[in-house]
């Protein structure tokens, strides 16, 4: 009887104990998981990589979303009617929430900006506020302010716009190069005008870059995500699960002018770099490598024997440019600029960007099988664009220029111009410059010597404008949007 009576007692005994463990293992969130998958280590043996799937590991939003959506403002605008043609731009027309008024004497589009300074400075595109003739912001209290246009930078497309006001919410910077694959992000905006809109969605790819028909300078590097964004989202926020601004949130591509799953924004790292020279000096200080690129696929990997078709190939290196005399040359593959690594053309315009002239970087190659790492002390445009040679010829966006020699105009019957040596493979010869043309007028102002086309050119505020004739005497002409 005895004997019975203990055995039960044990029984029950370790059936409890069962549960006990079973529970307790079950609810425990360190070590809660499914085994993801197994890789092979380069020692052969198998690598194992487990995920968190506890209940408490999924993302929660509510502080990001109500802290930074204080920080984020509805921006109306009044245009002029000219506005109407540009916004024929198939990548930022759809961000307008904008609708007729007085028929074609002026336009109202709408957008959104965030605050970055208690003093009433904020973010937001220049597509947004450019050739607008009035600018308005709403706060999410409610308050109205009228805004002044502090300055802007199209080829980044980020403006500065700022209230007067003090003790207003902000939002602070995160760093945008940390942001990974498939991490968690909100877009705050107004889309149709529906104020302090907040979509989630995760980061699908780094380092974006779109098609643009026009030859203007365009500095791109978009973080894409599938957060729902739509018309009026345009200047809105990009923030993390800690409520820091990682990006702008700037275009879509969509062929009906809604959310198809793709928005863009530019990266937080290269705003804050924009702006800050806008408080600073008014406009912003481009840096300059010097170097012209190509992306790398497999084909080309395995022409230069890489491990992989990743990093950007060096085609050329411009003469006296910051590349040219930190010693990096022509057929190097570039890797990483700073501390990050860079995979695509985008990605370096968009790193060199975040530099201001005279800064300095160690950029990392790869020549001939070997990693190397050269310090680069970059350049202004101005500086790089415009380098003399001792044979007194001018480097100038990757042409060439010398004297037009005697011999020469005598043949074509002009007094005095400016030859185009060589083209290059840079912006001059991309815009339509060849070998042997002769420059007679820029910006429809006569030049006999190379440093007249410097200094025409470094006075033109938008664009530079070529007119000549060929190395065959006939007449031509081309030109392209300033840095």
């Amino acid at each position: 009887m005895k004997k019975n009576l203990v055995t039960v007692l044990i029984s029950v005994a370790a059936a409890a104990l069962t549960a006990f463990l079973i529970v307790n293992l079950s609810s425990n969130k360190g070590t809660a998981g499914y085994v993801y998958g197994a890789d092979t280590s380069a020692t052969g043996n198998p690598v194992y990589r487990t995920v968190n799937l506890s209940q408490t590991e999924y993302p929660d939003f509510t502080f990001a979303a109500e802290s930074a959506v204080e920080a984020v403002v509805y921006v109306k605008v009044t245009v002029k009617s000219s506005r109407q043609d540009e916004m024929m731009d198939p990548f930022f027309r759809f961000f307008f929430g904008d609708e007729s008024m007085g028929g074609a004497q002026a336009r109202q589009a709408s957008g959104s900006g965030v605050i970055i300074r208690e003093d009433g400075y904020i973010v937001t595109n220049n597509h947004v506020v450019e050739n607008a003739e009035k600018v308005e912001v709403t706060l999410n209290n409610n308050k109205t302010y009228e805004a002044t246009i502090v300055g802007t930078d199209p080829a980044t497309d980020v403006a500065l716009i700022k209230v007067e006001e003090t003790g207003l919410p902000t939002i602070p910077f995160g760093n945008s190069d940390e942001l990974r694959l498939g991490q968690w992000v909100l877009a705050i905006g107004s889309p149709y005008d529906l104020r302090s809109t907040i979509t989630a969605g995760i980061v699908s790819a780094k380092g974006r870059q779109m098609q643009h028909s026009s030859r203007e300078l365009k500095i791109e590097s978009f973080i894409q995500t599938d957060a729902a964004v739509n018309p009026g989202n345009s200047g809105g926020a990009l923030v993390n699960e800690k409520g820091e601004l990682v990006g702008i949130n700037t275009a879509i591509i969509s062929q009906t002018g809604s959310y198809t799953g793709y928005s863009f924004a530019i990266p937080a790292n290269l705003v804050k770099k924009v702006i800050g020279d806008i408080i600073e000096f008014g406009s912003v200080k481009r840096a300059l490598l010097g170097v012209t690129m190509q992306e790398i696929d497999s084909k080309k990997a395995e022409e230069l024997k890489l491990s992989s078709p990743e990093g950007v190939y060096i085609v050329e290196v411009m003469k006296g440019s910051a590349a040219d005399k930190a010693g990096l040359k022509s057929g190097d593959v570039l890797i990483a600029v700073g501390s990050v690594t860079v995979k695509s053309m985008a990605e370096v315009q968009a790193q060199v960007a975040s530099y201001r002239p005279g800064d300095k970087a160690k950029v990392t190659v790869i020549r001939e099988g070997k990693t190397l790492n050269y310090e680069v002390e970059f350049l202004s445009t101005e500086d790089a664009n415009a380098q003399v040679g001792a044979d007194g010829s001018v480097s100038f966006y990757g042409a060439t220029l010398k004297a037009a020699d005697s011999k020469v105009l005598a043949r074509l019957g002009l007094k005095s111009g400016v030859l185009i040596e060589e083209a290059g493979s840079g912006k001059m010869r991309q815009s339509g410059a060849s070998d042997g043309f002769i420059i007679l007028y820029v910006n429809d102002q006569p030049v006999s010597t190379p440093q007249d086309v410097v200094n025409i050119a470094k006075k033109a505020k938008k664009s530079v404008f070529f007119q000549g004739v060929t190395s065959s005497g006939r007449e031509a002409y081309f030109g392209f949007g300033k840095d």
